[in-house]
């Protein structure tokens, strides 16, 4: 499934402080299932629900932003992986059109082959989710991180510059189970979704983790 292209993502300050269980919000991010998603997008302002089984994800980066959307600056946990796999991933996202409310749910990964993703840039704000990581730092200068694809780089993924120095964290593997999280947005260097099913239909859709 391949992804458009979309248009540009200004990223001005960091103003997170993370701890390590914000950081579980990183690795959810694989769920959005938009396949080799262009480098550069705007931030659309529309909210989107995931949820995961479980996520097994190889070097891991996090560190705090600013989102410009179109309805208005969000904080966000920007996090960066090297890889990551999850088990039965579902997305829904509600969208009000004239009055009534449009939805989009879709679901992959249920069977025996699971999702997975490379090169992962994940924008979240909410996370419930039980974490396990290995070999961690935590408050790392962003700008000094060695584990996982590093911060963004400017105009790389539709991000700006980051502050030099600033807080982050890093890990060589980490494990999400029983993932449930809000995001405002992703970009990815591929997307792998087995048993990929999309359904659009009117009124409000929500994704239960199992």
């Amino acid at each position: 499934m391949k992804s458009q292209a979309r248009g540009g993502t200004r990223w001005r300050r960091f103003a997170v402080v993370m701890v390590p269980s914000v950081a579980a919000s990183a690795a959810i991010g694989v769920a959005i299932a938009q396949g080799a998603l262009a480098a550069s997008f705007s931030v659309s302002g529309q909210q989107f629900q995931v949820t995961a089984n479980r996520i097994d994800g190889e070097g891991f980066v996090q560190y705090g932003a600013m989102d410009e959307t179109k309805a208005g600056a969000q904080p966000v946990a920007v996090v960066g992986m090297d890889s990551a796999k999850i088990t039965k991933l579902c997305q829904a996202v509600n969208v009000p059109v004239f009055g009534k409310t449009i939805s989009m749910k879709l679901t992959a990964g249920g069977g025996n082959d699971r999702v997975e993703a490379t090169k992962l840039y994940i924008d979240a704000n909410d996370l419930k989710a039980n974490a396990t990581f290995n070999e961690v730092d935590i408050g790392v200068a962003v700008d000094s991180t060695t584990k996982g694809p590093g911060p963004a780089k400017p105009g790389e993924n539709g991000r700006g510059a980051y502050v030099p120095g600033s807080f982050a964290q890093q890990a060589k593997s980490v494990t999400f189970t029983d993932v449930d999280q809000k995001a405002w947005a992703t970009s990815a260097g591929t997307f792998t979704l087995p048993g990929l099913h999309m359904g659009v239909a009117f009124g409000a859709a929500e994704c239960k983790p199992e």
